[in-house]
This record gives structure tokens, C-alpha cells and sequence, in this order.
């Protein structure tokens, strides 16, 4: 979960040609607790390694079958990964095992290993299954050494098999490890959690019921912290941060006020380890009964359990692993070519993975506990990460409405406003906005209907309780248009005065960008607009220029693999059926792309790549050759907007008539469905947080821009765009993104996901450079820090 101080990558470009995995063995295994999304990594390191050239190995039931070996140790080929994409839990199962913890264990597992010349490792597990592997490797070469007094290998054998290269991946819900800003199947695990929460909403609201939630979490409180911050609980309870000694009466009065105010329901989450600040645990039905007790509330307990482990893994935890799997192919072909490579852990920092040293994140991932059992909270709480504190801080925010003689005195109106089409998570970002900007002791005012509403004067103030419950909504409550200001302008000044509008707050896709640098244009003929502006990216497409991910995507990208997951099935019982799926996105490949990696898609087309008749012939000639495998299926997708001529009836006429008497095809239009539903933990938690910084930005940027009794600002800075890029969230005025937009496409220039379509394309089998560089290399460093704002994984 830490990110790494002062990355030192070289770029080895150049060394990829090299990278040649003819001769060499690679076997993966699960080990400890499984996690939606294992399969996927194993899917990638099966399919990279075979791609290089690689003998790929299953060790099957994890350490427990490298000790046994046998029928556990199987060679993999492509077919036999297929279909495991979308399966949650690991197909290869895992074990705890005793007996590799001893030295005679281990003795055996490395005969096992010598057998079938297997000197790579790739282990998915969690830190206790990363840390035995190392010292697996730290033995490796006594080990032989004892196997040839034996007399059970050869000398010839000890000198092909001399050293044991080990890669780990960490396969985990909790997000405990400290050196990724996400491990494998967490995204997953907090889908489970929110499904259930917004199921439980329902009943709880019809009875006025308080409910009391256990999620999974002994050591680590992010699935609990994550999980309320995304459904809006009114408490949380996680081993890094026990309450202070009087929180029952607290809580209580909490819920009391809460009843008050016409709320029908309470929602209190418990991390499973949860406890006080003596160290003594804090359980569901110990707060079932005090709130029972103090209050008289109708109030029932849910434990989630092992359903937070299961599942199909959701698009994020696909990807997650399938970028892992196959940087730690690479990882492994390197290390062979050189002596004593430390073990290292493939992790996700912010858009990359990259590698670190194993064991200096194991050693982090220690001292977190350490703090927590000297009850140096506040310690754990920073070790964990800024991410971690981040949500802490966010969720205190806006879990409680502060008495208005504890607010600051604030003369300020902040407006808040949705433009564009809806996006799930729009309305997370308003009801954070709305509460923090309360927080602050601004009035905020909604404006209904983007700004046709505002032109036409629909506004009014908008409440802390007006927006209770807004997290978990599709859509935007407050109604979107994709009208510009620009015809509309000195009717928006008239109401911005008739209101006293001294901030604005924009939420949307490339129409709310347009509209936001039509009102810095307009700054010298009208100074209602001389006030701070922010724009938050919030659009399905992903299109936006300043920002690698917006509020939205993630949800819908979870509908189109679920689409296609279900479309995939229902090929299971034809034979040789090819389905040409078509994708949203303006110009804008990012949902195909991206949908395309997570679903497993055999080809997907773009407007950002160019392709002609002859490309679309090879890819009919390559799903003619996969026919004839045991993988009688195809999945091709298309964004709607990839080629003017090439359309989706074109396309899919095309493999309909060369397919004759191979495969038969079928076309889905997925539509405006990839819009709808409830939006994803990302994307809540996201337009969460990025809410309530931009209105920590709009407060500053106030009181800087306040003088002789008005607000009054015309700097390039003072109209931006919140964006993430990378690692950070970045303002940046929107005048300057206006030089990295293509306004006709509406797209950015230049787009980071498209480093992500060469390892879509292997993962399919087909021939393509893969540029190294755009991965991760070994990071040389001698600290590891507590991670930073996080991009992909920021939930």
C-alpha cells in the first residue's frame, strides 16, 4: 500500500528484444486466502510466458502441491487458461502448508521443482506466502546441495537448475501490503460490500432499521473505512483508529440526531478486528445491544463473511492482474540473466506496474502491525498510506453535521451544477461537495438542469439533509443538459447576481469543460464570471483532457464486461460463434480498450488506431485458426464511433461472410445501458473525494481572491479542472488543457491507456512489439514511504 521515495527506472527499451524465454521454465501457483482476480493473473503468466517462448508450469493447492508434486506440477498450454478470466477464487487452487514451513518441506518442493527444471516462481499470495518464497530462494542453493549427497539429483541437474528466481504478486481483499496501491481483489471484494449495503438500504429505509454490517479486515480497516465512505454509514469502526473512551455516548447521540431529522435508516460498518482503545475487541452484537438498549431502535446484525471473497471479479481486479501477470514474465526473464536478482513484488503505483524489492515491503507491512500493537494509532494510520488517511479524513467530513456555532463564519454562495450526460458517481460528488462546502460555512446552492436550468433561473439552497443518501444513486438527481452557456451568457451573470453566486462548481464530461472555458473567455465583458471555477471530469467516455480516469468510467466498464461475460456464456453451448459487441465512447476507444482487456476480447477496434480491409482479413483469419482449437469462441468490440465506413453491421457482415462454414456471428449494441445502474465503489468513493478537495480548493481560493467586500478574480489559475494524473490530483487551469485537446474528436492528444492495448493483443495471441518501458522496472530503493493519492485505485 506504500508507494516507493525517489523511483530510479533505466530505460530498458532496448533490452526487450533479449527477452527470449526458449529453454526456460515458469511455474505459478496461489498460495494462502484466495481473491477474486487470482485467475486472471494466472491467465496473463500462463499466456505472456508461452507468448516468449516459456514452458509454464500449474503448481496446483499452492505450496502443498510443490511439496507433494505429482499430478500437481502440470504443464499449462493457451487453451487451458481460457475461460478463467471471469471466474472468481483460484482454478488452481491453494493450501496452507504446514510442512513447507520446515526444512523438510522445503527439501521436497525443491526436488519437485528440479524434476521438471523449473527455476522461475511466480507466486500470487499474501505476505506470509511472498516472504516463505523468498527464503525459498535464500536456501535454493543448500537445498540442492543436500538433494546430491542423497543422491536424489544429479551434478548436472544442480548446474542447470543453480539459482531460483522468485516474482510475487500479492492476491489479497484487505489491501494490506505496503508497496501497491492496490492488491488483487480488493476492488472486487468492496462490489461485494456495496451490493449488499444498497440491498440492506432498502428494508432498513421501509422499517426505519439500524443495521449493524461486519466486514472481513482482523489487521487492516480499509474494506470497512472504503466501504463507509461509499455508502454514506453513519459510523465505522477499524483496528487502526479505535474510538476514543466515551464513543458509545457519542454514537448514540449521533443515531438520536440523525432519527431527528427524518433519516429512516443508520448504517454502522465494523472491520472484523475492530477495537477500542484498550485493546479490547468491539463486536456487531455488542453494538446490536447498545443500541437497543440507549435508544430502542429496531436494529440487526448482517456478518458478510466469505462472501466478500467470492464472486466474479470485477473489470478493475481483471486488469490489475493481468498487467501484473504479465510484468512478472518480464520480471522473471530478466532476472535470469543476471546473478543474484533480488526477489521482488510486481505492484501498481498509481498507472504503472512496476517492481520492488519482496522483502523491504514485507518489512513495511510489519511495522504497521508493530504500531498497532504499541498502540501507536496515529503511526499505523500514516504507515498505511495518505490514500488511507485520506479516507479517514473525507469520511469525518462528511459523516457528521457540525452545530452551525462550530461552523466558520463564511459570507460565501458556492453553486453546484451537473452538465453533460449522466455519469454514475455524479451524485456522490454533489452530496460530498454540498456537506464539505456546509462544512466550511459557505450556503451552497443546486442548479437543476446544467445551464439551461441556470439561465432559467432554476436554483435554490440545497441542505445537508437534502442530499443524505445521494452515494449510492444513478444518474444525477439534479437533472443534466449538455446546453453551453455560450448563447446564454448575460442571462447566467443576471441570476449569478440576482443569487450573489461567489464560486461554481461544475460536474461533467467535455460539454462542462467547453462550458467552464466559455466563462473564463467571457471574464473581460462580464465580471459575475471573475469568481473561482472548478470542474470536476465526470463522463462514462474517459475522454477528458488533464485527467487519466473520470468519475463514471469505472461503473461503466463493469457494465460492459458483465455484458460480455453473460454474452460469452451463452456461446458456451454453440460452437464457433464470433459476437461483435458495440461500445460507447464518442471517439474515444477508452471503454472499448479497456472493456476489450478486462472481458477478454479477441480484437478490439478504435478510432485512436487506424486499421483497413486488411487488418480486419487478419483478424478473421486469426479467429479461423483459434476455431480450430478447443476455444470455439469469439468476442470482437468496437467503438461506436472507430471508423466512419467500418461500421458495426459492416464488421459484422464482413466476419459473417468470411466466417462461412467456420463460425457464425452475432452483434450487440450495449447502448445507453452502459450509462445506468448503481455506480461503482470507485467511482463513489472518487467523486467523493474529489469533491471534497475541489471545494477545499474553492474555500482557499476565496479567501485569497476576497478584497474591498467582494470576490473578484480573473488569473488563468482560478478556472481549472480537477485531474488526476498519475499519482497526484492536479488543478490545472483549463485554458492550458485547451492546447492538449483535440476539439473536433473531443478527445485528449494524448491518452495513456493505449500503452494497455499491446498487452491486450498478446493476451490474444497476436504478434506485437511490447514496449518494456512502458511497464515497470526494478526500483532501487532503500525506503519505502506510505503511498500517495492513488490514480487507478484510488477507491
Amino acid at each position: 500500500m506504500a508507494g516507493t521515495a525517489g523511483p530510479k527506472r533505466q530505460d530498458t527499451r532496448k533490452y526487450f528484444e533479449n527477452l527470449d524465454g526458449a529453454g526456460k521454465c515458469i511455474a505459478v501457483l496461489t498460495s494462502g486466502g484466495d481473491a477474486q482476480g487470482m485467475n486472471a493473473a494466472v491467465r496473463a503468466v500462463v499466456r505472456m510466458g508461452i507468448y516468449v517462448g516459456a514452458k509454464v508450469y500449474f503448481i496446483h493447492e499452492g505450496y502443498q502441491g510443490m511439496v507433494d508434486g505429482g499430478d500437481n506440477i502440470i504443464e499449462a498450454t493457451w487453451e487451458s487458461v481460457s475461460s478463467m478470466l471471469q471466474v472468481g477464487g483460484t482454478v488452481i487452487g491453494s493450501a496452507r502448508c504446514k510442512e513447507f514451513r520446515t526444512h523438510e518441506g522445503r527439501l521436497k518442493a525443491a526436488l519437485n521443482l528440479v524434476k521438471h527444471s523449473i527455476t522461475n516462481l511466480c507466486v500470487i499470495g499474501g505476505d506470509g506466502s511472498l516472504t516463505g518464497a523468498n527464503l525459498f530462494r535464500e536456501e535454493w542453493s543448500g537445498l540442492l546441495n543436500e538433494l546430491v549427497e542423497q543422491g536424489l539429483v544429479s551434478e548436472e541437474e544442480v548446474r542447470s537448475n543453480s539459482e531460483l528466481h522468485i516474482v510475487g504478486m500479492v492476491g489479497s481483499i484487505d489491501n494490506d501490503f505496503c508497496g501497491t496501491d492496490m492488491t488483487i481483489g480488493t476492488d472486487s471484494a468492496l462490489h461485494r460490500i456495496i451490493e449488499v449495503v444498497d440491498a440492506i438500504m432498502t428494508t432498513a429505509q421501509s422499517h426505519q432499521r439500524t443495521f449493524v454490517l461486519e466486514v472481513m479486515g482482523r489487521h487492516c480497516g480499509y474494506l470497512a473505512m472504503v466501504s463507509a465512505l461509499a455508502c454514506g454509514a453513519d459510523w465505522v469502526f477499524i483496528p487502526e483508529m479505535p474510538p476514543e473512551d466515551d464513543w458509545e455516548d457519542v454514537m448514540c447521540q449521533k443515531l438520536s440526531e440523525n432519527r431527528a431529522e427524518r433519516k429512516r435508516l443508520n448504517i454502522i460498518i465494523v472491520a472484523e478486528g475492530a477495537i477500542d482503545c484498550h485493546n479490547k475487541p468491539i463486536t456487531c452484537d455488542y453494538i446490536k445491544d447498545l443500541v437497543v438498549r440507549r435508544l430502542g431502535f429496531d436494529t440487526r446484525v448482517t456478518i458478510l463473511g466469505h462472501v466478500q471473497r467470492g464472486g466474479t471479479p470485477s473489470a478493475f481486479d481483471r486488469i490489475l492482474a493481468s498487467r501484473m501477470g504479465v510484468e512478472a514474465v518480464l520480471a522473471l526473464l530478466e532476472a535470469s540473466d543476471s546473478d543474484n536478482t533480488p526477489a521482488c513484488v510486481v505492484s501498481l503505483v498509481g498507472n504503472q506496474a512496476v517492481r520492488l524489492p519482496l522483502m523491504e515491503c514485507v518489512q513495511m507491512t510489519q511495522e504497521v502491525q508493530k504500531a498497532m500493537d504499541e498502540k501507536k494509532f496515529e503511526d499505523a494510520v500514516r504507515l498505511r498510506g495518505r490514500s488511507f488517511e485520506n479516507n479517514l479524513v473525507t469520511y469525518r467530513l462528511l459523516s457528521h453535521r457540525k452545530a452551525d456555532s462550530e461552523l466558520p463564519s463564511s459570507s460565501f454562495n458556492v453553486a453546484v451544477l451537473n452538465v453533460g450526460a449522466p455519469a454514475a458517481g455524479m451524485n456522490g460528488a454533489v452530496r460530498s461537495a454540498v456537506r464539505v462546502g456546509i462544512t466550511e460555512g459557505h450556503k451552497m446552492f443546486a442548479v437543476n438542469d446544467g445551464f439551461e436550468g441556470f439561465y432559467k433561473g432554476q436554483i435554490k439552497e440545497i441542505k445537508w439533509g437534502d442530499v443524505g443518501g445521494w452515494t449510492g444513486q444513478g444518474g444525477s438527481l439534479l437533472g443534466t443538459k449538455r446546453t453551453l452557456p455560450g448563447a446564454h451568457l448575460d442571462k447566467i451573470a443576471e441570476q449569478m447576481r440576482i443569487y450573489n453566486i461567489n464560486a461554481l462548481l461544475v460536474i461533467g464530461g467535455f460539454e462542462a469543460f467547453e462550458s467552464l472555458l466559455q466563462l473564463y473567455e467571457a471574464r473581460a465583458d462580464f465580471q459575475e464570471f471573475c469568481i473561482p471555477m472548478c470542474m470536476l471530469p465526470a463522463t462514462i467516455s474517459n475522454n477528458m483532457p488533464g485527467t487519466d480516469l473520470s468519475i463514471g468510467a469505472d461503473t461503466a466498464i463493469n457494465a460492459i464486461v458483465e455484458t460480455c461475460d453473460r454474452i460469452k456464456q451463452s456461446a458456451s453451448g454453440t460452437k464457433r460463434r464470433v459476437f461483435i459487441i458495440e461500445t460507447m465512447g464518442g471517439y474515444c476507444g477508452y471503454l472499448a480498450t479497456v472493456g476489450g482487456l478486462a472481458a477478454g476480447a479477441d480484437t478490439v477496434y478504435i478510432y485512436e488506431e487506424p486499421f483497413d480491409i486488411r487488418d480486419l482479413q487478419a483478424n478473421v483469419e486469426h479467429l479461423t485458426q483459434k476455431m480450430k482449437t478447443s476455444i470455439q469462441r469469439g468476442l470482437v468490440l468496437r467503438n461506436e464511433n472507430c471508423n466512419e465506413n467500418f461500421n458495426t453491421d459492416f464488421i459484422y457482415q464482413l466476419y459473417s461472410e468470411e466466417g462461412q462454414g467456420v463460425f457464425d456471428c452475432r452483434k450487440n449494441i450495449l447502448g445507453h445501458m452502459q450509462q445506468g445502474g448503481a455506480p461503482s465503489p470507485f467511482d463513489r468513493n472518487f467523486g467523493t473525494k474529489v469533491a471534497a478537495k475541489a471545494i477545499q480548493w474553492v474555500t482557499k481560493t476565496l479567501k485569497e481572491s476576497f478584497k474591498g467586500g467582494r470576490v473578484f478574480t480573473n488569473s488563468p489559475d482560478t478556472a481549472c479542472l480537477l485531474g488526476m494524473r498519475r499519482r497526484a490530483m492536479v488543478f490545472q487551469p483549463v485554458s492550458q488543457l485547451r492546447d492538449e485537446t483535440d476539439f473536433v474528436h473531443r478527445i485528449p492528444k494524448e491518452q495513456w491507456w493505449l500503452k494497455l492495448r499491446p498487452l491486450m493483443k498478446i493476451l490474444a495471441k497476436y504478434k506485437t512489439s511490447y514496449d518494456v518501458s512502458d511497464s515497470g522496472q526494478l526500483e532501487h530503493v532503500t525506503q519505502i514511504r506510505p503511498r500517495e493519492t492513488k490514480t487507478s485505485a484510488d477507491i
